[in-house]
């Protein structure tokens, strides 16, 4: 390959099992850097499965095709064949992204030249379509952490077999040394990843972050919540992904302790447990919650909007002491409170920000009581929303993020491999 130039514009091939159209946080956040490289002038490519996540129903439009190419505005995407899979089910989503990880290659004479390839984990088995990859181009790739994988299948309980387990730390500590640099999403990814022999000149921070443009303060219309049932209420709000790691029982505990009629907690997304959640509020007759499913992002900052408040909640696992949960960013940034069942990085910066209350992870009794307290306190709630909007402008403007990673694949493309 050619030595990149300071300031030059790249040839970037995003590596990725998930992307738009699909509803997500890593969606979310790989479609918009894609998107402001393009804009900033560089060529993205993006190689990712047909969508179809997390239903295991690849969408209307995508059905019956091996691979297909299209446009999303200037970034141009190479879609590939994948074993789809609820997100339910260890096993099958593990063939899923295996499958992702070798259908990935029916993409390379499509992928044309390319400077460097950006690849998102987890799942970590996109490492596998790197490594080849990145080879065969003769290029190199930067690997992107968001979450520590295998390590957190296991502290989940989702991965126990011990052959699995050396298998895929092997992958894992292959891929951090063949990676030119890698990217983590929290400073405490960085600590762990550094205590575990990764060099520190390869690590790099890149925060998660959030389109402070689409997602700010607006006045709410009643036509969205009338449309969605939730007119006349103070909305608690929960949106993301109904999984292991997110541990919403603690919501409808909360919810059943709550005599306040005006508040309704109303849980949107899909998930492995969305279908028990629902089932726990029907057996114990939680009139409270709401279950609505995936919302367009489109009309997400609408529905943030209409919300008093956003519940951010991750189980308490010491893996998650280093967890910035994007949801967090887009609250903060329409200028909505928080209550957040966070501890480690996550609880320290709503505490540092003023933008809401912190509360353990797991305590229905301290999140119930946070809720009531906020709700009968709306100026109170008002000042923590607009200091929330006042830090994420300075400090996780998706905008910065991007010219940030910018920066780190041009020094990656710089290196002959």
């Amino acid at each position: 390959m050619k030595d990149a130039k300071p300031g030059a514009a790249l040839r970037v091939t995003f590596l990725t099992q998930y992307f738009p159209p699909e509803i997500g946080a890593a969606q979310t956040r790989l479609g918009e850097l894609a998107e402001r490289l393009s804009e900033a002038g560089d060529q993205v490519t993006v190689v990712t499965p047909f969508p179809n996540y997390p239903t295991g129903v690849i969408q209307a439009g995508y059905t019956g095709k091996r691979s297909m190419e299209e446009w999303m505005g200037p970034v141009r995407i190479i879609r590939t064949w994948t074993y789809a899979t609820r997100n339910k089910g260890f096993f099958r989503r593990i063939l899923s992204h295996l499958s992702f990880s070798f259908s990935a290659y029916m993409a390379l004479r499509q992928i044309g030249h390319t400077d460097v390839f950006y690849v998102q984990s987890p799942p970590l088995f996109v490492g596998i379509a790197a490594l080849g990859m990145s080879r065969l181009k003769r290029v190199p790739f930067v690997f992107n952490v968001s979450d520590i994988w295998p390590q957190s299948a296991i502290e989940l309980g989702a991965l126990r077999n011990r052959m699995a387990i050396r298998l895929a730390e092997m992958l894992e500590r292959h891929l951090y040394r063949r990676a030119t640099r890698v990217t983590v999403a929290t400073p405490g990814i960085l600590e762990r990843l550094a205590a575990r022999g990764v060099p520190r000149d390869k690590l790099v921070l890149l925060t998660n972050g959030v389109d402070t443009d689409v997602f700010r303060p607006d006045r709410p219309t009643r036509d969205v919540a009338q449309r969605l049932g939730l007119d006349g209420h103070r909305i608690f709000l929960y949106a993301g992904t109904h999984g292991l790691s997110q541990g919403l029982d603690v919501v409808l505990d909360a919810a059943k302790l709550t005599q306040d009629r005006e508040v309704l907690f109303v849980l949107v997304g899909e998930g492995a447990n969305k279908d028990a959640l629902v089932e726990k509020a029907r057996n114990e007759g939680i009139e409270n919650v709401m279950f609505l499913p995936n919302q367009p992002k489109s009309d997400m900052p609408g529905l943030l909007n209409i919300a008093y408040a956003s519940i951010i909640p991750l189980r308490r696992l010491d893996l998650f002491k280093a967890a910035l949960p994007s949801k967090m960013f887009e609250s903060m940034a329409v200028g909505k409170p928080v209550v957040a069942a966070l501890w480690g990085e996550g609880a320290e910066l709503v505490r540092t920000a003023q933008c809401g209350v912190v509360v353990e992870p797991g305590d229905a009794a301290a999140m119930h009581q946070a809720i009531a307290d906020l709700a009968a306190d709306p100026g109170r709630a008002r000042a923590m929303g607009e200091r929330g909007r006042e830090y994420v402008v300075l400090y996780f403007d998706r905008k910065r993020i991007a010219a940030r990673l910018h920066e780190v694949l041009l020094e990656a493309a710089a290196v002959r491999r």
